[in-house]
């Protein structure tokens, strides 16, 4: 029982390493696992993997077990984790990314004005936040847009610009109250 918890933990040791230092523990041996490249050989599979068939095999082994059978539940308790670890870890990296953002993807967004836009040909200074990203650009308008104004991005002239338009709101003088 006793080699069947050593094994345990020193799968775990593997899990924890493969966490704190993962793609560096091959740069450390200088190329030598590159045999071993892959997500089905990876540390987090091989740690799951050892760590579950010793203390499978330890749980077997306490309640009396013969051996055939503590290996026997050892090593089926090693590959359903280490199924799981090489699951997730596929998950993990083929999932899917935000990607950059883009200026593409502040039209239809509202912003702010924090340089006044004269109007016409001229610029002023936006911003604006997409997807939790706040990005700041220049932008023109039509109309002169005053500096703390809410705008509407309507297109993108460049990479860095934007036109954009006033964002409509009622002023309080136009509402009728009805008694």
């Amino acid at each position: 029982m006793t080699v069947f918890l050593v094994l345990g933990f020193v799968g775990l040791g593997l899990v924890v390493l493969s966490l704190l230092v993962g793609d560096h523990l091959e740069a450390a041996f200088g190329g030598a696992l590159n045999a071993l490249e892959g997500d089905v050989f990876s540390t987090a599979v091989l740690g799951g993997f050892i760590s579950a068939f010793g203390f499978g095999a330890a749980a077997a082994d306490g309640a009396g077990l013969p051996d055939v059978p503590v290996l026997a539940i050892g090593g089926i308790s090693g590959v359903v984790v280490g199924w799981f670890a090489w699951w997730l870890t596929r998950l993990i990296k083929d999932g899917p990314s935000d990607g950059t953002v883009s200026i593409g993807d502040t039209v239809g967004l509202v912003g702010r004005v924090l340089t006044t836009i004269p109007g016409g040909e001229s610029y002023g200074v936006i911003r604006v936040s997409v997807g939790g990203h706040v990005m700041q650009c220049n932008a023109s308008s039509l109309l002169p847009i005053e500096t703390g104004a809410e705008v509407s991005i309507t297109g993108v002239l460049s990479p860095t610009a934007v036109t954009v338009a006033p964002v409509w709101s009622p002023s309080p003088d136009n509402h009728s109250s009805e008694s």
